[in-house]
This record gives C-alpha cells, sequence and structure tokens, in this order.
C-alpha cells in the first residue's frame, strides 16, 4: 500500500476553514486509532499559522485526551494567548464529535544568537548498517494476525526507521530501556522549516514507549498490553532537516503506575543536538 513522503505532507497541510481554524485528515498505521504523532504534528502547523513566519516553534506540551476516531477529521481550534517582543504563545485543541481529543500549548521565538553547550551523540552504528525496521516487520510479521492489521502495519511508510538494538517487533527479549534509532523521511522535502519541524514531531512519538516495554519483554504489537501516549513534550533546539538522517537515543528511567515515562534525544547524523522529547505513557496489563 503506497504511503510515501508527499502523502505524509499533504496530511499535515491542513484545510483552514475559518480564523484560527483548521480541519486534518489521518492515515491508520495500523493501531486502530489515530496516531498520536500526526495529532501533535498537525496541532503544531495549525499554532505555525497564527504565528509571525520569523518566530519558529521552540517548545510544545501536549495532553492525549481521548483516542482519535479514524473515520472522521479531525478540528483544530487555535487560541492566540500572547504576542510577545521576542516569545509568543499559542494553545490548540484538537475537536472529533464536539470533544477535546487533545490539547497544545506551543511557545515559538524570535531567532537570536545566545550561549551553547550539548551532550555528545552516543556511539552507534551508522543506518548503512542496518536494515529497516519496515523490512524486518515484514519478514516476522505472526500469520495470526487479522488480515487488515497486516495489510496496514507492513505498508509503505514515509519515514524509514531502522533500530541501532535487536529487538524483535513481535515477540521481544528482556532488555535493558535503552533503544536507538535512526530515521528519515524517504524522499527529498521542500525546504520550508515548517515541514521539517512537523516530520520531526511525528517521528518523535513513534516507539517512545518501546524503551520503557523493554525490561519487560513486551511490544504494543500484541493484544497482552495496553499502551497509549499520555502526554508528550517536545523541544526544538535548532534547526534541521528531517530527509536527512536523525539519531533517536532514548531511555525509559521508570515505569510505575501502569505508566512508562521515556526521555530522548534527537541528533544529526554529524552529532548535533536538535531537539528533546519526554513522554508518559499507559501501559496496562491486559
Amino acid at each position: 500500500m503506497s504511503y510515501n513522503v508527499e502523502n505524509l505532507l499533504n496530511l499535515l497541510d491542513l484545510e483552514p476553514i475559518e480564523v484560527n481554524i483548521f480541519r486534518g485528515l489521518h492515515r491508520d498505521i495500523g493501531s486502530g486509532r489515530v496516531f498520536g504523532g500526526q495529532v501533535l504534528a498537525q496541532a503544531l502547523v495549525a499554532a505555525q499559522r497564527t504565528v509571525p513566519q520569523e518566530r519558529t516553534a521552540h517548545s510544545l506540551h501536549g495532553y492525549f485526551i481521548l483516542p482519535g476516531d479514524l473515520s472522521v477529521p479531525i478540528v483544530y481550534f487555535v487560541d492566540q494567548l500572547r504576542d510577545g517582543k521576542s516569545f509568543t504563545t499559542r494553545r490548540v485543541t484538537a475537536i472529533q464529535h464536539g470533544h477535546a481529543i487533545f490539547n497544545l500549548s506551543a511557545s515559538f521565538h524570535v531567532r537570536e544568537p545566545g550561549l551553547e553547550h550539548q551532550l555528545p551523540m552516543p556511539d552507534v552504528p551508522p543506518p548503512e548498517e542496518l536494515r529497516s525496521e519496515l523490512a524486518i516487520i515484514r519478514e516476522r510479521a505472526p500469520t495470526d494476525l487479522p488480515a487488515e492489521t497486516l495489510k496496514r502495519i507492513t505498508q509503505d511508510r514515509p519515514i524509514d526507521f531502522r533500530l541501532v538494538e535487536d529487538i524483535d517487533p513481535f515477540d521481544p527479549s528482556k532488555q535493558p530501556p535503552i533503544r536507538n534509532v535512526w530515521f528519515r523521511a524517504i524522499g527529498p522535502m521542500p525546504d520550508e522549516l515548517l515541514s521539517h519541524q512537523a516530520v520531526l514531531a511525528f517521528a518523535s512519538d513513534y516507539s517512545l514507549l518501546g524503551a520503557a516495554l523493554q525490561p519487560h519483554g513486551r511490544t504494543f504489537r500484541r493484544p497482552d498490553i495496553q499502551v497509549a501516549s499520555l502526554d508528550h513534550a517536545l523541544w526544538l533546539h535548532r534547526e534541521c532537516r528531517a530527509d536527512d538522517w536523525l539519531l533517536y537515543s532514548t531511555d525509559s528511567p521508570v515505569a510505575a503506575g501502569a505508566r512508562g515515562f521515556a526521555r530522548g534525544s534527537i541528533f544529526t547524523r554529524d552529532g548535533v543536538l536538535v531537539a528533546s522529547v519526554a513522554q508518559e505513557g499507559l501501559m496496562r496489563e491486559r
């Protein structure tokens, strides 16, 4: 089933309905509900469309309230909370069936120079030495999966994910809560910064909680556990291109109370730290 980066960019290009109101479509990736990373990315796009172009997103904080319904579009309402001299603040509410399914607080900043430092990137093999996760999924997908689910999880992807650690996507062994993944959009993207930030936001929700499941030998692809993002924070430190290889280095310091916490750092191939991520998610045994 075709699903390329052009399809993804079209998905993130929202339809303006009224002032501060936008509508977005979605695509089933095999979870049976709207992918949280897509809602996060679309909310970012909605907020940015109400902000002067010279101000770019540096901080996003979102809460997933209800599962997204794949049968209807999502409407995004933007509240213009503040326009200061250096910072702009927006609040976005995603609506389906008259109810909020997600809300986002976003802050935008005028570019300015300042002090800089960062932690080094982990020493991991380059993406060329690793197999695509999609190829591994197609190779190891269990035959007992429903035909429609199998079709969805093995469809073409707009983003190539390559795991550094050897993790079976369907029957993982218990491993330390550390996961490193190379990713990039498959195909060239336009130069517009918002497109690259939106695709990065989309990818930042993919498999982040996988690190929290690893010590327990569990995967969200099996029915013995319910996994769902509860909240998600993304800090955008520097500009980057989502069609170049990026390393997503994640770990999970704790899981407790049927919730797992994970955090991540996103580096360019040459070791520049461009974004940081934190997320708590439901991890409920069925």
